[in-house]
């Protein structure tokens, strides 16, 4: 019997990597049919469907499970996650929000079942869940090197119909802008292959201040956080205000549905610290109250 002792810290690595992705394909399967027992019919994003193009699916690791849901039953739907018991960290968007511009029910038209355990779980179409994988990524500000690897394998391993003008050709000139250069990023730093697709002549004009901006985040060593999550952390505190002084500005133009052409890039910057100040001060001071409150239930 092979002992685990003997084995090398990459297959040890690979071992839990399997795990972990049966345990959450498990999860997933459940939470999945919660939901349709409900009455509701999500769109799965992301995580387990970002990792089915995947060569090895179980590489492509994963928390949250992500959901769309249709706007008009969004308040049902996340009322029904406060009082239902779940497996998993579930995590709602109402509509595609600001990751994309088509409507729920043209992505729900376009979308596909997919082998999940023994269930059948729904996803986007190929062609619109790479924009939707895109644009999450820039919103994130590109912080997340590794998760680039998600756009290079949703282009690398297309399927053979796969519809570029369903792609790009959906959305407006500036998205398209927008999914455009992440395909660029992810050829620049992750060598995709693009000669066969019909980008290849824009995946090479990249807005310098993008490239400056993305590196910057790499260099940084500090991901951004929720402050109210680190209101107890005075040291941790500070360092996420400083990091948010200024506002990461590819995560600014999105915020702001701008355009990455457009200069000066501070403007976008500027205009982010007014719109997210007023929310993130209540989530501090809602985070302070609720300490307190626990503290003196904690004394009684």
């Amino acid at each position: 019997m092979e002992q685990t002792e003997s084995l090398t810290e990459e297959e040890l690595q690979k071992r839990y990597k399997l795990l972990h992705y049966k345990v959450q394909s498990q999860r997933l399967k459940k939470v999945w049919m919660q939901f349709e027992q409900a009455g509701f019919k999500p769109l799965l994003i992301k995580g387990w469907a970002a990792a089915q193009v995947y060569p090895n699916p179980s590489e492509r690791q994963y928390s949250d499970i992500d959901l769309i849901i249709e706007p008009a039953h969004f308040r049902e739907a996340e009322s029904y996650v406060k009082k239902e018991k779940f497996d998993a960290a579930v995590d709602l968007h109402r509509g595609a929000r600001h990751l994309d511009s088509l409507s729920f029910a043209d992505l729900y038209a376009n979308s596909v079942l997919k082998k999940c355990e023994n269930t059948q779980v729904r996803v986007l179409r190929e062609e619109d869940h790479l924009r939707i994988l895109c644009v999450h990524w820039l919103n994130d500000g590109g912080a997340d090197r590794e998760r680039l690897w998600d756009i290079y394998y949703a282009v690398e391993n297309r399927s053979g119909n796969f519809d570029w003008e369903r792609c790009l050709g959906a959305v407006s000139e500036k998205r398209r802008r927008w999914i455009v250069c992440t395909i660029g990023l992810a050829h620049l730093y992750l060598n995709l292959k693009v000669e066969n697709t019909p980008v290849a002549g824009e995946v090479n004009n990249l807005p310098s201040w993008l490239i400056r901006a993305v590196e910057r985040e790499w260099r940084s060593g500090v991901r951004l956080i929720p402050l109210e999550m680190v209101l107890r952390d005075k040291k941790r505190l500070w360092q996420q205000i400083k990091k948010r002084m200024p506002p990461n500005p590819v995560q600014a133009t999105i915020e702001l549905d701008g355009k990455f052409d457009w200069k000066p890039r501070f403007i976008y910057q500027f205009a982010d610290i007014f719109k997210s100040l007023p929310p993130s001060l209540e989530k501090i001071v809602g985070g302070r109250l609720y300490e307190r409150l626990n503290d003196r239930n904690f004394k009684k």
